[in-house]
């Protein structure tokens, strides 16, 4: 069901990779609620993806970027606004890779230029994205720009590695920019911290099955899937959300305020 939620609106959605990306659910719900956007991602990721099919399936103009690079943000901004008729009033960042993860590094093994690529890639991306668009006048006032998060970023899970930094980074990118780009234009700033998703990229994480049936048995409503994050993006895009910012919200069925469920308790089988 429909409800013009943002009508008018005009965005960039970064990330999506393949119909189990979450930024692909956001893109598909945001065209049937009234928006224009364009898409983009890496130029190595459009070469493996299928998001030419969602950039035909939105009516969207594919647009290459390497998030780390500024040039190339700013040539996101300028392509987008020019395809888009004038600026936008929503970007997601839905950008996350590690490759100490990719490579099984172990924690207490980091390679340490592979944890500054995670962190550039991971986070740092997201304040080059808002710098760049803050410089160039691309968002109206009023505007969202919204980052994906996960729980690691404030609880230790082994094997999530190096991007547990950099969720808690991200984080605090989007309390420190929110404020900023809230005094000068208005523009709210938000991360989601999400369930454990069956995306392309987090399946990939060592021990994500366990991972993903640990929170769906702790939570009291299951663990949220990509179609509800997708949802609450569009939201948080939306004018009904014009007075949050510089939050960190859990979307996760209520996972991060539990400390046992009955499930765990009967899995132990003890009582």
């Amino acid at each position: 069901m429909s409800y013009n939620l943002l009508k008018g609106k005009k965005g960039i959605i970064s990330g999506a990779l393949d119909e189990n990306s979450i930024a692909w659910k956001v893109a598909e719900r945001a065209k049937e609620e009234g928006a224009t956007f364009t898409l983009t991602n890496a130029p190595i990721a459009l070469r493996m993806g299928g998001i030419q099919q969602l950039a035909e399936k939105c009516e969207a103009e594919l647009i290459p970027a390497d998030a780390t690079s500024t040039d190339d943000i700013e040539n996101l901004y300028q392509k987008s606004m020019e395809a888009l008729g004038g600026k936008v009033d929503f970007v997601l960042h839905s950008i996350g890779m590690s490759p100490n993860v990719r490579k099984n590094k172990a924690y207490g093994d980091l390679n340490y230029d592979w944890f500054q690529k995670s962190l550039d890639i991971s986070a740092l991306s997201f304040h080059k994205m808002m710098q760049t668009a803050e410089k160039l006048d691309a968002i109206n006032e009023w505007g969202s720009v919204l980052g994906l998060s996960y729980i690691a970023a404030q609880r230790t899970f082994p094997f999530y590695n190096d991007m547990a930094e950099a969720k808690s980074l991200l984080e605090s990118i989007a309390r420190s920019y929110g404020y900023r780009y809230g005094k000068a234009k208005k523009v709210r700033v938000n991360t989601i911290s999400q369930s454990p998703t069956r995306t392309t990229a987090g399946s990939g994480i060592s021990g994500f099955d366990s991972f993903f049936d640990f929170a769906d048995s702790m939570s009291a409503l299951g663990n949220a899937p990509a179609e509800d994050c997708a949802n609450y993006c569009l939201f948080l895009f939306s004018d009904l959300s014009r007075m949050i910012t510089m939050q960190n919200l859990y979307h996760d069925g209520g996972f991060s305020n539990m400390g046992i469920s009955e499930e765990i308790i009967e899995a132990y089988g003890k009582k």
